[in-house]
């Protein structure tokens, strides 16, 4: 049963007792013409997308509609449901795949229960439990256990027999066989006698593993009846499941108690509020009321049309509308951020006075969940006391969001070419010529790599006032390597040039930074906020910051203006037209990492800085991990769509004469084996990237034993685990896959034919609570230190020699039920991407290949590593020779089988009836009168 759901069985009685209770609540939907079962079924249904629908085409929001007393006579009541509906509506309703669905499921799960129920006089042991192998270790579990089922004859006649017809072992659905089995060696019991029914269980890898006993019996009179019961088992490390196991039952989080409206007492505002000398003022851009009541109470495919026709004009971005357009979705994404942050409330909190200042204990302040930052500003109310006031106290001085809106709104004689460039406006009236441009290059590698050769020409020729220019580098192609190259041949070239260099991180801009320290501390400086950690800047880029005892701070308008080189993230690097410094003063604005940025984020670079004639370069990845966008009605409605990726869809880039005028794609891959690019390659880069690593590098795993194939990297390990929650956390783990990751690496640090260090594994998983419990496993298992465990988004950009992918998700109820909503992030193209090109060697993926393959990206994939000798484990339930539809609903497909099983599965019951009617084929009928 999938977690949280309600046992169909207690949704029954309860039903069938509420709506024979006089005191039951039945309230009217007027719009929907329905009945609700009181107010829980109220609110979920007020909150669905069909009550929106209609009450967006009556004109009325969704929640100003208040329930009615219906009248009782003209409405029947449907119990599985939990609806009312109008007698003239009742076979509409009856007829609906939505009542369907929950009447085929009770049907199932009545016909399960009377499957399991004792019967015909035969007791079968287990009949309150299932059949448990618990947890049985992996170096064992190939040799086989064994338990018994007793069954026994105590309700049949002294004088009678009932022999055992068949047993079948059914495996659990998305298998195609069972690791169960039974040995029947006596097929008679007679009364008062046991007879023990053996089940062995035997499977060599690691999973949690469970089907179905089906005993048929024949007893007097040539009757069948079948009694069945649940087997299971799991395989892996009992230590292992003991350190991770929830520590508590998963619980949904209580939202805070909260009351609005009290008087703010605010405190004092930190030093670095006052540390710059702003000459302009961050306006303050205050949501909508009618945005935000719509947001939070109306589901959002009702929301995004009212948004299209409020905000954007019908929904198409244009010049005319492009403020208005981003500005609404930068309110929607803030409300989604705010809604987010409420999850991490405390309540019953403790403050500890140190002198003038509180200090608050946080958890999980080291991994940013929640990101708290210098100047935050965080409210507290008194628990228990009736009291007016609300206590303010401040962290930080920034707030990104209004930065973002001043940008969009920036006057700029160049917001044309900026936002929506024409084909009159290439950088380059055509493909520069391989003589053309003679450079004095300072990276000598790059004379080798005609595509960044002809990058660093393009941009050092570019005409000032153009479109801007796109390096579109592909993982492992030397991307920044050729900013980094372009910058220095500006600087060499144009010695009166003053460049802007960003990045959407501060890792990415140290990086540019990092590998620009051949300038001066006069020639260059990297600008931070205020609330800027400096344990975390490279101690290379220290000369080149600007630290006021406690905080980051600023140089004078004057001397910034001095400097060849500013590097800053893309949000902070705001401060250049809040200081005064004027529109078109940088010559070059570089954008690295542009296609990570949403397009307000990377205009808060560009946009209010660039004049009429400054050069934009933007270099990225439209193919990889995009901006990170908390809210779905903003995702849907384009604030997910990098600025990076909008441009390079239009004509000016994406027609015929765009590669090499408006853009340079790079196509030299020098990180990763053959084997672990090619899939990636032919998915997303139209097969043109070419292997270049060194050997030595790439080929340092072939003949592993960790391989499947000795010559082929990539491994697939098929586990059919369980993903869990713990405590409050809403994130997933799994402990199956978790003990197979640290087996994974225990065996490679002691694998001394292919030796390898800690830092040059890395282990990627999207779920926050998969990695917490990898970290523990490995610290408590003695893994030496080093080993990464992160999130995709945290590794995008770097690289190591193996990874190791947990994707987390195995749930096989929801399978049948579902499918399309239990892959979460793993169906997302870009970061499974990112994912399977970090690696230069090696490249594993531990997971559910029944789940995955509902996705037809993963379902290529896995069918790629099965053809060439890389699955180990469970095996495939599709055909992996059939072509993937990249269309197709697999979902339905697994449901559609599940269904099948399901059908079979009632059949199986009947069996008794026909084998009964076959036995007696053969009898006369009695005549009658």
């Amino acid at each position: 049963m999938p977690e949280g759901e309600v046992p169909w069985s207690k949704i029954l009685k309860e039903a069938a007792a509420a709506i024979g209770s006089s005191s039951t609540t039945w309230l009217h939907c007027s719009v929907c013409d329905i009945q609700l079962m009181g107010q829980v079924d109220w609110r979920s249904h007020t909150s669905s997308g069909r009550h929106a629908r209609k009450a967006a085409a009556h004109g009325i929001a969704s929640q100003d509609i208040l329930p009615a007393a219906p009248p009782p006579s003209s409405f029947k009541q449907c119990k599985l449901c939990r609806e009312a509906h109008p007698n003239r509506a009742w076979r509409h309703h009856l007829a609906s795949n939505a009542h369907k669905r929950r009447e085929e499921h009770v049907v199932l799960h009545s016909a399960y229960e009377r499957a399991r129920q004792d019967k015909g006089g035969i007791v079968v042991s287990h009949a309150d439990s299932e059949v448990d192998f618990g947890v049985i270790d992996i170096a064992h579990a190939g040799q086989g256990q064994e338990v018994a089922l007793s069954i026994s004859a105590t309700g049949i006649a002294s004088t009678s027999t009932v022999s055992i017809s068949r047993v079948n072992v059914s495996p659990q659905i998305g298998q195609l066989s069972s690791p169960f089995s039974v040995s029947l060696n006596s097929t008679t019991i007679a009364h008062g006698q046991t007879l023990l029914l053996p089940i062995r269980f035997r499977h060599d890898q690691r999973g949690q593993f469970e089907g179905r006993v089906e005993i048929v019996f024949k007893g007097t009179g040539s009757s069948f009846f079948s009694i069945w019961r649940v087997v299971k088992a799991v395989v892996g490390e009992v230590a292992d499941r003991e350190r991770l196991k929830p520590v508590t039952k998963y619980v949904r989080r209580p939202r805070a108690p909260w009351h609005h409206g009290r008087r703010v007492v605010s405190g004092d505002r930190p030093p670095a509020f006052v540390a710059i000398p702003w000459v302009k003022e961050l306006t303050r851009a205050p949501i909508p009321a009618d945005l935000e009541n719509m947001v939070k109470t109306t589901p959002g495919e009702a929301t995004i049309g009212f948004i299209r026709q409020r905000y954007m004009g019908g929904g198409t971005l244009s010049k005319e509308n492009h403020f208005s357009f981003f500005r609404a979705l930068l309110w929607v994404e803030e409300i989604r951020t705010v809604e987010d942050l409420h999850m991490y409330d405390l309540v019953d909190a403790q403050f500890i006075k140190e002198g003038s200042l509180y200090t608050l204990r946080v958890e999980g302040l080291s991994e940013k969940r929640p990101s708290v930052v210098i100047g935050d500003a965080i409210e507290v109310q008194e628990a228990n006391v009736q009291g007016d006031r609300t206590h303010k106290g401040f962290v930080h001085t920034v707030r990104l969001d209004n930065i973002r809106h001043q940008a969009l709104c920036a006057a700029s004689p160049a917001t044309q070419r900026l936002l929506f460039p024409n084909q009159t406006q290439t950088g380059l009236a055509r493909p520069l010529a391989a003589g053309e441009v003679p450079l004095s290059l300072f990276n000598n590698l790059i004379a080798g790599n005609p595509a960044q050769l002809m990058a660093v020409k393009s941009i050092a020729s570019l005409k000032p006032g153009m479109a801007p220019f796109i390096i579109f580098g592909p993982p492992g192609t030397g991307k920044t390597v050729t900013v980094v190259e372009a910058i220095r041949q500006i600087l060499h070239r144009q010695p009166r040039a003053k460049i802007l260099a960003c990045a959407p991180s501060n890792s990415a801009a140290d990086i540019i930074a990092e590998r620009l320290t051949v300038l001066t501390p006069d020639e260059m400086t990297r600008c931070n906020a205020v609330s800027r950690d400096p344990a975390s800047v490279p101690a290379a880029l220290v000369p080149y910051t600007h630290y006021a005892g406690d905080h980051y701070t600023l140089p004078s308008r004057n001397k910034l203006m001095e400097y060849k080189l500013t590097v800053s993230t893309c949000g902070n690097a705001s401060f250049a037209h809040n200081i005064g410094i004027p529109q078109g003063h940088y010559t070059h604005i570089i954008v690295d990492e542009a296609g990570q940025a949403s397009e307000p984020e990377v205009l808060t670079a560009i946009k209010a800085m660039a004049g009429a004639n400054t050069i934009i370069v933007l270099a990225g990845d439209p193919k990889q991990l995009g901006p990170v966008i908390r809210s779905s009605i903003a995702r849907e409605l384009g604030l997910g769509k990098s600025y990076l990726e909008r441009l390079i869809e239009m004509p000016l880039y994406s027609g015929p004469m765009g590669r090499g005028t408006s853009y340079i794609k790079l196509v030299k891959n020098y990180r990763s084996h053959a084997a672990i690019l090619r899939y990636s390659n032919e998915q997303f880069y139209d097969g043109e990237l070419e292997v270049c690593g060194a050997p030595a590098t790439i080929n340092r795993f072939v003949g592993s034993p960790q391989l499947v194939s000795p010559r082929f990297p990539v491994v697939f390990h098929a586990i059919c685990g369980t993903n869990e929650r713990e405590a409050s956390s809403p994130s997933y783990f799994n402990i199956d896959e978790a003990s197979q990751v640290k087996a994974y690496i225990q065996a490679l640090l002691a694998d001394g034919r292919h030796p390898i260090r800690p830092e040059d594994i890395a282990v990627v998983t999207q779920y926050h609570a998969q990695v917490l419990k990898i970290r523990k496993l490995l610290r408590e298992t003695g893994v030496p230190k080093g080993v990464m465990v992160t999130s995709v988004e945290n590794i995008q950009g770097q690289e190591r020699a193996v990874i190791i992918m947990s994707t987390v998700r195995s749930s096989r109820e929801l399978l049948a039920y579902d499918a399309k909503f239990t892959l979460g992030f793993v169906s997302n193209p870009r970061r499974f991407n990112v994912a399977i090109t970090r690696a230069q060697a090696l490249l594993i993926v531990v997971g559910d290949p029944t789940v995955l393959s509902i996705d037809p990206l993963w379902r290529g994939f896995m069918n790629y590593i099965y053809l060439h000798g890389g699955w180990r484990g469970v095996g495939p339930t599709w055909d992996v020779n059939a072509p993937v539809k990249t269309s197709g609903d697999y979902a339905e497909e697994i449901r559609e089988a599940a269904a099948e099983e399901m059908n079979a599965f009632m059949e199986r019951l009947q069996d008794g009836d026909e084998l009964e009617a076959e036995a007696n084929v053969e009898r006369y009928f009695m005549e009658t009168d």
